[in-house]
């Protein structure tokens, strides 16, 4: 897994210095498209900037008139007179708006339902944009506007405690909300504080009285909106930081996937992606039992991956055991020729150990920055706690791990993507990204890298862990299962640890990823896969040659890079159609 939350990857580090765009200003020419792609980029992160006002309808609305703008803009581009390429980036940009508009709507929608939770909001923000418009600040009416949240807050959590006290909006003015809601609320009540401070910091120390009018409401502002958000997250919504922390999420229905699959550009109904995603677990299965046979266990898989888990190194070696295994899967690569692997890749990898509280989250290893994060056993975890971390990133299982994060997976990409075609990260889709490292995990198996049934096992045990992970997620998002049974599932169809099962859907339902990013890592290695029989059918490209050159592409939809690569014929309408599996 590659920790890369959406919105880093594609809003990342704003510049100062430009006026902001205008309708009159998004201009598209050339047989090229990169250069377009490049603009709007940097439109985006440009307003992002100039209206960094979180859960503000004032910055919605900016950025949808942006994304129209493009997309009329869109219409006057001579298609034909594009070369493969700018082919390619038209159509993706062209799907890229469609489903940024469609997000901002979901963004409306969570502001209409958390506004009545957050009666300090529009102050807060008022109080910024005025900056922007009159540097001049009326200090006395601005230490009125701060001064009133304490009993803004003091109001509604009252109203809070009472619907908490009676279960019930019976009692008068009692309010009852949903935990899902106290949680997202608890987290839009952090950002409005941090938007107080930076407004407050942008006077203090230079505005002489800023201090005199602002030191005591700006404090106890703090003081209140802190204590606020963490009433919300704790006594409503439940999380404590505890294992026992409710799993919360709300499912996205049909309508939601099926808007996510076409921003993906895969033209597969959710009964199809079930339907591989039960034959690929099956598939595990059948292939779990041919390796019990070896280790003498019968059919009995569930106990050969029992014993699996028990050969783990002791506490302390693990990150010496995944320094090993990912000089061993650099050389395995090397010497099939499956890629390239330049130098500096190869020597700028580093190891991060995951904090306890983290791995409630990351109970195995996962990529970000260079860095592989390795899950293990710490000294402030319960013995118990210990254990499952240590039988859950056992030597059969970090084996494969280690090259699904580093070489030739995430860390090889992550070097490339800054390097090729870096100006398609605003198309970051996580079925190239993940699906890259799955593919090299079926390249491997393919290429007989296990030198055991135990190892074989331990890729075992990943295959079929993606394939779970498209059952559980689409069935949760489709109201068709409940997190708990999703644990469940997880622990008795794929061999999971409770705990690592229960952080695997904290995870997936948390909102902080897509709700296609589970199903992307077995979906977009299947479509890999099939672009690379179809790329080197008949000598049309080496192996290496295949994984070289998409690594070039930068992160587009594989559809798209499929037409890159292969030429098909594009038209300003395409629609998704390959149906690769």
């Amino acid at each position: 897994m590659r920790v890369t939350w959406r919105g880093l990857l594609v809003s990342a580090v704003l510049v100062f210095g430009v006026p902001i765009v205008t309708a009159a200003d998004v201009r598209i020419g050339g047989t090229s498209f990169d250069d377009s792609v490049r603009t709007f980029d940097a439109d985006r992160r440009r307003i992002a900037q100039a209206y960094d006002l979180p859960w503000s309808s004032q910055r919605t609305e900016r950025l949808d008139r942006l994304y129209q703008d493009w997309q009329l803009s869109l219409r006057t581009v001579d298609f034909a007179a594009l070369d493969q390429s700018g082919r390619v980036d038209y159509l993706a940009l062209r799907e890229r708006l469609t489903y940024e508009r469609a997000l901002l709507v979901e963004e409306r929608q969570r502001l209409v339902e958390m506004e009545p939770l957050l009666p300090f909001l529009s102050a807060i923000n008022r109080l910024q944009s005025a900056r922007w418009e009159a540097p001049q600040v009326d200090l006395p009416a601005a230490a009125l506007a701060v001064g009133a949240i304490p009993d803004q807050v003091r109001g509604i959590r009252e109203r809070l405690e009472r619907g908490q006290k009676e279960k019930s909006e019976a009692a008068a003015d009692a309010l009852v909300i949903a935990p899902l809601l106290a949680h997202r609320t608890a987290a839009a009540t952090e950002e409005i504080l941090h938007t107080l401070n930076r407004w407050h910091d942008a006077y203090n120390g230079s505005l002489p009285e800023f201090s005199f009018w602002m030191k005591v409401p700006v404090d106890e502002a703090r003081a209140a909106l802190k204590d606020y958000a963490k009433f919300l997250r704790e006594e409503i919504a439940g999380l404590k930081g505890k294992p026992d922390d409710p799993l919360l999420g709300k499912p996205v229905g049909a309508a939601g996937l099926t808007r996510d699959l076409a921003a993906e550009f895969l033209p597969y109904s959710i009964v199809e992606l079930l339907a591989i995603g039960e034959r690929e677990l099956a598939w595990g299965e059948a292939r779990m039992r041919e390796a019990a046979r070896e280790m003498g266990l019968g059919d009995d898989w569930k106990a050969a991956l029992a014993k699996v888990k028990e050969a783990y190194v002791p506490a302390g070696q693990q990150d010496a055991y995944i320094t090993e295994q990912a000089n061993e899967a650099i050389a395995f690569v090397r010497k099939h020729d499956l890629v390239s692997v330049p130098a500096l890749c190869e020597e700028s990898w580093r190891i991060t150990m995951v904090t306890t509280e983290d791995q409630r989250q990351l109970p195995y290893v996962a990529y970000n920055g260079s860095n592989i994060l390795a899950a293990y056993a710490r000294d402030d975890m319960k013995t118990n706690d210990k254990l499952m971390s240590m039988r859950g990133n056992n030597r059969h299982f970090t084996r494969l791990t280690t090259a699904h994060e580093l070489i030739p997976g995430h860390h090889l990409q992550a070097f490339f993507a800054e390097r090729y075609r870096s100006y398609r990260r605003v198309f970051w889709t996580p079925f190239l990204v993940e699906g890259w490292a799955l593919h090299w995990e079926m390249e491997l198996w393919n290429r007989g890298f296990a030198r055991s049934p135990e190892d074989r096992i331990g890729m075992l045990f990943w295959r079929m862990h993606r394939a779970a992970r498209i059952i559980v997620t689409l069935r949760f998002h489709q109201g068709e299962m409940t997190p708990a049974q999703m644990v469940e599932f997880l622990v008795t169809r794929v061999g999971h640890e409770t705990a690592g099962a229960t952080s695997e859907v904290r995870r997936y339902i948390s909102g902080g990823y897509s709700t296609l990013y589970q199903c992307s890592y077995l979906i977009g290695a299947l479509q890999l896969q099939a672009l690379q029989r179809e790329a080197t059918a008949n000598g049309r490209m080496t192996t290496k040659a295949f994984n070289d050159a998409v690594l070039r592409c930068g992160p587009l939809p594989i559809e798209l890079i499929r037409a890159e690569l292969l030429g098909t014929t594009l038209t300003p309408t395409t629609v998704p159609g390959w149906r690769f599996d």
